[in-house]
C-alpha cells in the first residue's frame, strides 16, 4: 500500500461510494441499494473528504455543517482492508480543519464504532433522538 491521498469534495462516483460503504460495514445501514439518494447524500453534504489508495477509494467523511457552531459527522466509512491504520482518524482531522474552532462534531455511532470515538477525544452524549421519515409528528 502506497501513502494514502486524502482530498476534498464530492464530485465522486456513486458507485465507488456505494462500493464503499459495503466494504466498510455502514453499508449494513444506509441504502446501498438506492444509487440515486446516495447521489444526493453525497451532491447535498456539505464537506466531504476522501481518502485514496491510487484510484480506489478507501474512506469517507461525509459532514453537514454550519462550519461555526455544529458539524454532524453524518458518515465515517472506511474500507475493511484499511481500517486500523489511523485512516478514520485522519478523515476527522481533516474535516476539522475546514471548521471555524468554535465548531463542534456530533454524530451518531454504528454499533461496531461505538468504542472507536471515546478512544479518540470524543466525548459520550446520550441524549441522541432520531424521527424517521416515515413518522408522523
Amino acid at each position: 500500500m502506497k501513502a494514502i491521498e486524502y482530498k476534498l469534495g464530492n464530485d465522486l462516483s456513486v458507485e465507488q461510494v456505494i462500493e464503499l460503504y459495503e466494504k466498510s460495514t455502514l453499508g449494513e445501514r444506509r441504502p446501498t441499494e438506492f444509487p440515486e439518494i446516495f447521489k444526493d447524500m453525497i451532491r447535498n453534504a456539505d464537506l466531504i473528504v476522501t481518502a485514496w489508495d491510487g484510484d480506489r477509494l478507501v474512506g469517507i467523511s461525509r459532514t453537514l455543517t454550519d462550519y461555526a457552531y455544529v458539524a454532524y459527522l453524518a458518515d465515517l466509512a472506511v474500507h475493511m482492508d484499511y481500517q486500523r491504520k489511523g485512516i478514520g482518524k485522519e478523515l476527522i482531522r481533516k474535516t476539522r480543519e475546514h471548521l471555524k474552532e468554535s465548531c463542534f462534531i456530533t454524530l451518531l455511532a454504528a454499533p461496531l464504532a461505538d468504542d472507536y470515538y471515546g478512544k479518540i477525544g470524543f466525548e459520550r452524549n446520550p441524549r441522541a433522538w432520531i424521527l424517521r421519515g416515515d413518522k408522523e409528528i
